[in-house]
């Protein structure tokens, strides 16, 4: 069974078992601690048949336990302007957090 589930603006195709990363939180959930994604676009079975929803499926939910908090790759960013002398060197690296889905329910 899958679900395509949407997650701060993203949509994530998950099956039961899956490892995944998801923006961070306001609130910085815990280690063991369980979220449950309750915006599902879509839930479908190994025989073909798929549930749809227009957006989002009622009483359709994953349920994820928290694994732990990451970091992503370093993305560098570097303007140049030519002739001035201007060069200048930023880094960033997105958190993420690490969940491990659990059940999915239909509704």
């Amino acid at each position: 069974m899958y679900a395509i589930i949407e997650d701060s603006g993203t949509q994530i195709m998950v099956r039961e078992g899956d490892v995944i990363e998801v923006d961070l939180r306001q609130e910085t959930p815990e280690e063991g601690s369980s979220l449950v994604f309750d915006r599902v676009l879509a839930v479908g079975g190994g025989d073909g048949d798929a549930s749809i929803g227009t957006p989002y499926l009622g009483g359709a939910s994953v349920n994820a336990e928290v694994i732990g908090e990451t970091k992503g790759e370093k993305i560098v960013n570097v303007m140049y302007k030519r002739r001035k002398g201007m060069r200048r060197k930023s880094g960033h690296r997105q958190r993420y957090v690490t969940v491990k889905i659990g059940a999915i329910s239909a509704g």
